[in-house]
């Protein structure tokens, strides 16, 4: 009897610790979700004109419109795009009328294709401002020969093509470049992996009842 009530408890506990784990990650969920969308709300937002004094977290996915001339060599990130295939991401200058210069992510263009001549006379950006986190430990280098870069980190892009750590990722332009495609900010990678967690969780508690329950057979008949 005593070892009876002793697996009872520690299968209990095992459970119930589980089962709390899957209840938080539940909880995470619904954060994430309402996270989620208040980002998605601001990246669909009325775009304002470009801050002065921008803020890397205050103001990241800031939707923006900024008109200018597109200067300079532009550089090319390479990037991969579900059911569609490798690309570059056209990062070039924008000079503004007021004198400034800022980063312009135009869009992406068919690693094939050659990065055509930017427009001549002034265009029109509307997007959201972003400071993306893409390089790790696993990060290639850039190619600056070949101009083939792996990541898009703004300070160095500044740096690059001489223009404030300021990166507008292009929802739309007038004119637009048929060549190159938008590839505008979304939601679409930012992790949100707290159901899966749930399920595990919840799995495991079911599992770990199957033992307990098997285990308790077991010594009720006299086999454990």
């Amino acid at each position: 009897m005593g070892r009876l009530i002793s697996v009872a408890v520690f299968g209990a506990v095992g459970i119930a610790i589980l089962l709390s784990l899957g209840g938080w990650q539940v909880q995470r969920l619904a954060w994430k979700e309402a996270v989620l969308a208040d980002i998605e709300a601001r990246i669909a937002a009325a775009p304002v004109d470009l801050p002065l004094q921008a803020d890397p977290v205050g103001d990241r996915y800031l939707p923006v419109q900024a008109t200018g001339v597109i200067s300079g060599d532009p550089v090319r990130v390479l990037v991969s795009q579900r059911r569609v295939g490798p690309g570059y991401r056209i990062i070039a200058a924008l000079d503004l009328p007021d004198g400034r210069r800022v980063l312009l992510d135009r869009g992406v263009l068919p690693v094939a294709e050659t990065v055509p001549p930017a427009p001549s006379g002034p265009v029109t950006v509307i997007g959201n401002l972003h400071w993306p986190e893409e390089r790790d430990s696993f990060t290639p280098a850039n190619d600056l020969a070949g101009n083939i870069w792996f990541s898009r980190e703004v300070a160095v892009l500044a740096e690059h093509l001489q223009a404030e750590p300021l990166l507008i990722i292009a929802r739309a332009t007038d004119p637009a470049d048929p060549a190159i495609t938008p590839l505008p900010v979304t939601i679409d990678n930012i992790p949100n992996d707290h159901l899966s967690y749930a399920i595990t969780w919840f799995s495991l508690a079911l599992v770990w009842l199957g033992m307990t329950l098997f285990l308790l057979w077991r010594i009720r008949r006299g086999l454990g």
